[in-house]
């Protein structure tokens, strides 16, 4: 399986009501998607939605 995203995890602030700040991580939303030679990849879904929109205008 090969990773085709450039993304990586955040690092964010967690800050309640009270306002004190911890911090924490956003890690990024994968998916396992399949190209068109039938090889499966690894990417990002946001990612995985632009490419299928990109397949459809060309077809």
């Amino acid at each position: 399986m090969k990773k085709v995203t450039t993304k990586k995890t955040r690092s964010v602030n967690n800050r309640p009501n009270c306002l004190k700040i911890t911090k924490g991580t956003q890690k990024v939303n994968y998916t396992t998607v399949k190209d068109k030679n039938g090889n499966k990849i690894k990417t990002s879904v946001r990612e995985a939605r632009t490419m299928k929109k990109n397949s459809k205008v060309a077809a």
